[in-house]
């Protein structure tokens, strides 16, 4: 990464989701693997659509199910990113509203339209420019969207890494 990229988001701190397969998975997977602040908030039970989610993901169990949990997650981040695939719907659509109801800011990245490569450059300047410390990532299920999980995990990857200045 080039020195101008790496300032884009110089105050990303954590990355946080619901724990939910596709989306949610893939960008804790990508901070886990980098040593990066994951966490967020995940419904009582763990509830996953594969069962329970796994003790290894550093979720809050919160009561009121998943709607609870989506907007949980969207109030206590800076920022959400929301991924999705021709349209946002389901549980994806109810965190873009959450995120407009609450006023946070928010950035649609659609899986069809650009690169990993680029959703992350397209992250990175909405990080620096909004000032996000804590990024919320959201979007499909597998079960709705199989092709989720391999293009958040490189795109948030990729996000982590230009911005990765942490000493140690």
């Amino acid at each position: 990464m080039t020195a101008i990229q790496h300032r884009y988001h110089p105050m990303l701190e954590k990355i946080i989701s619901g724990g939910q397969t596709g989306a949610d998975r893939a960008a804790l997977d990508a901070a886990l693997e980098a040593g990066f602040p994951a966490g967020g908030c995940c419904p009582v039970g763990r509830k996953a659509e594969d069962g329970t989610i796994d003790a290894r993901y550093p979720l809050q169990e919160i009561g009121g199910g998943y709607r609870a949990r989506t907007r949980r997650n969207v109030e206590d981040a800076d920022g959400t990113a929301i991924f999705y695939s021709s349209t946002p719907s389901g549980g994806t659509e109810l965190t873009l509203l959450f995120c407009i109801k609450t006023g946070k800011p928010y950035k649609l990245i659609d899986i069809d339209l650009v690169t990993p490569e680029r959703a992350a450059q397209l992250l990175a300047v909405f990080a620096g420019g909004a000032g996000i410390a804590t990024l919320n990532v959201a979007g499909p299920r597998h079960s709705g969207c199989p092709a989720v999980y391999a293009f958040v995990k490189d795109s948030v990857s990729r996000l982590i890494a230009a911005g990765d200045h942490r000493q140690g």
